[in-house]
């Protein structure tokens, strides 16, 4: 998950309230349940501490949600009285409502809610061209279509050298409107950045198309059975890009185990567990940070200072850092916040299993060793 979105979080002091709110249902009587869930959530927020001007703004950004159609839910990031940051959401959180007062904005949910919401550009492919069409959790919209040679595009069944002469012919169209195709839709993954290419059609002009795309896209492209001309399920859909989820996270915590292990020089590119990561973190040396939000030692408390890189394991840690007043944090929150700070993304493991995850539920891939 590229983290940029989250910069302007620390560019405030804080302490902060972050609200995850589920909005996914629908129904007549949703504005006025929408109304209650705003009240709770600020009065939430009062019982854990926060400010009245912040419980506040929490409350009135909710309620203009009343109307909303969003399809899974908001998060709200909140302090000094501001909401922030209020991404919509890619799944539905956990619950209706949750709410934290914290030091840091409570971030961590946001790499399973928000994070893997790999962007998909369907295809859909006939002999004469096709239409392509941008899917993400958030909905759908088109994306522009490509029309190939029109004529001919059709077989004949008799055997002279003219009607022989005539199929040629055809092969040559589909092979020249398949190239189009090809062509087309690699400029549109390019200019979307789509994670997953999806080509929906007949057999033969799917694996026509899929042949001709270039060498990097071959392993984030898959194809379905729909006949020509049918619009794609969204439960295969959403099939395909939970799958290309999994094997994502199968894939970085391969390189992530193959990394603990020292290399000729003995030294290692992957550490796990909470000390050796705020190691990390201070040095600026994390290039991925592996989380299972429910890992046992994400809610582990560090202290954290004003800067991203005074982080420590007790309190005493953080003066030599230049901070002689820290905070208390969740480990999980004040690791985002130093990888946000120096660019390196961060990918939840959770589809991946818990038995495959880092000790604790925290891992990073090193920049340097």
């Amino acid at each position: 998950m590229d983290l940029a979105f989250l910069h302007p979080l620390y560019e405030h002091p804080g302490p902060w309230a972050s609200v995850y709110v589920d909005t996914s249902r629908h129904t007549e009587a949703t504005p006025h349940e929408r109304t209650l869930t705003a009240q709770a959530a600020a009065d939430r927020l009062a019982e854990q501490g926060a400010d009245e001007a912040t419980c506040r703004a929490v409350r009135d950004a909710l309620n203009e949600l009343r109307h909303s159609g969003d399809p899974h839910g908001r998060a709200l990031f909140a302090t000094g009285g501001e909401v922030v940051l209020d991404p919509p959401l890619a799944a539905s959180p956990p619950g209706a409502l949750s709410t934290e007062w914290s030091a840091l904005p409570h971030t961590a949910p946001l790499l399973d809610l928000a994070g893997e919401d790999p962007v998909c550009v369907v295809a859909y492919i006939d002999r004469r061209g096709a239409d392509f069409e941008l899917r993400s959790a958030l909905g759908s919209q088109g994306a522009g279509s490509v029309a190939g040679r029109q004529w001919p595009i059709h077989r004949t069944s008799t055997a002279d050298w003219s009607e022989r002469h005539f199929q040629l012919r055809v092969e040559n169209t589909w092979e020249h409107n398949a190239a189009e195709i090809a062509d087309a839709l690699a400029v549109c993954q390019e200019e979307t950045r789509a994670d997953l290419l999806i080509l929906v059609g007949d057999d033969r002009e799917r694996r026509s198309v899929h042949e001709r795309l270039p060498q990097r896209l071959h392993n984030r492209t898959v194809e379905t059975r729909s006949g020509t001309g049918s619009r794609l399920l969204d439960e295969e859909v959403e099939r395909a890009r939970a799958e290309h989820i999994h094997r994502r996270a199968a894939e970085e915590l391969q390189r992530f185990k193959a990394a603990r292990a020292p290399d000729a020089d003995g030294r290692i590119g992957a550490v796990e567990g909470v000390p050796a990561l705020i190691e990390a973190a201070r040095e600026h040396r994390i290039d991925e940070l592996l989380i299972r939000p429910e890992g046992p030692e994400t809610h582990r408390e560090v202290w954290v200072g004003e800067n991203p890189d005074q982080l420590g394991l007790r309190r005493t840690e953080t003066k030599p850092l230049g901070e002689p007043r820290p905070w208390s944090a969740r480990a999980d929150d004040a690791l985002l916040r130093s990888v946000v700070a120096t660019g390196a993304p961060a990918l939840s493991v959770t589809a991946a299993g818990p038995e495959d995850a880092p000790v604790g539920g925290l891992g990073a891939l090193l920049r340097w060793s």
